[in-house]
């Protein structure tokens, strides 16, 4: 018996079949063991093969997991070798952040996107509470669009609260599966019931001591739209630490890198130091901008996964 996990509590998950059944199901030790280098075994995405548990009702066992066309993972912090996978098998991997209450940072996004870049999934971004922004909206919009011109990013800018913007995201996203993550906070419950009535996701308030969201959202669950549209909610995350990226393959993950780092001198050019870089050029002239660059930097220093 085959199905797609759709919810995850840390111990059990929700699997539903191409019938429709849902199943409460949980790993297999066997399983488990094969996994130690993530904290889950099973992510929001998957597809298993079950077995029908004969001492509880409506329970079964995931005694495999389907090989993975993609996913979003992460290392939570320095102090862990474990990785988090977020969600699998996806179409597109949204970052809703928002410039204010709470500031989403340019270092945050990059993670993120190089993170997408490497596993191949579409990047979106959703610049969230742009009602708070003022007479700045023009100004942050033209910083943003300068900066990830060349990366190969698709930005939608919108307020959940009012339902401004979200015509263009939902008709971009109809009938995919996609993944929200972002910090706490940030609005993606909020965003999920204003794009669709037929969603309940639970929304939480701002704390106003720490200008970060309490966590509404505990656990990783896709909820399916009434157009057919799968979307996988995530807890809110504080860090987006990179993992399973070679220092050396980094720089095939920034797409402005990508399309002139032939042009190096070297070869092997770290674009760090080397004379005749064409990426170190690019950021003399403005062709890369500079933010774009030092979170390259940071990302291979394994520096600031907190901003």
């Amino acid at each position: 018996m085959e199905g797609t996990v759709t919810k995850s509590t840390g111990s059990w998950y929700q699997v539903e079949t191409a019938e429709g059944k849902v199943w409460k199901a949980r790993t297999r030790g066997k399983l488990r063991l094969a996994q130690l280098n993530t904290s889950n075994p099973v992510a929001v995405g998957d597809r298993v093969t079950l077995e029908i548990d004969p001492n509880y009702e409506d329970t079964a066992r995931i005694i495999s997991i389907e090989d993975r066309e993609n996913w979003i993972i992460r290392k939570a912090n320095k102090s862990t070798s474990k990785r988090q996978i977020l969600a699998s098998n996806l179409d597109a991997a949204v970052l809703v952040g928002s410039i204010v209450s709470p500031r989403t940072s340019l270092g945050f996004i990059d993670r993120f996107l190089v993170t997408c870049q490497a596993h191949h999934i579409k990047a979106i971004l959703f610049l969230n509470k742009i009602d708070l922004l003022g007479d700045s909206l023009a100004e942050v919009k033209s910083q943003i669009e300068h900066i990830y011109e060349h990366a190969e990013l698709t930005i939608f800018y919108g307020s959940a609260t009012n339902k401004q913007g979200l015509d263009d995201f939902k008709a971009h996203t109809y009938g995919k599966r996609i993944l929200l993550a972002g910090h706490s906070g940030v609005g993606k419950s909020t965003l999920m019931n204003a794009l669709y009535d037929n969603l309940n996701a639970r929304v939480g308030a701002i704390s106003e001591y720490h200008q970060k969201g309490k966590h509404t959202t505990t656990f990783a669950e896709m909820f399916t739209a009434d157009e057919g549209t799968r979307i996988i909610d995530t807890p809110g995350i504080r860090d987006f630490g990179v993992v399973d990226v070679e220092d050396h393959e980094l720089h095939q993950y920034f797409p402005e890198f990508r399309r002139i780092m032939s042009e190096c001198k070297f070869s092997n050019c770290t674009h760090i130091h080397e004379p005749d870089c064409a990426v170190l050029k690019a950021v003399e002239s403005g062709d890369i901008p500079e933010e774009r660059y030092y979170s390259y930097r940071s990302i291979l220093n394994d520096e600031d996964i907190y901003n």
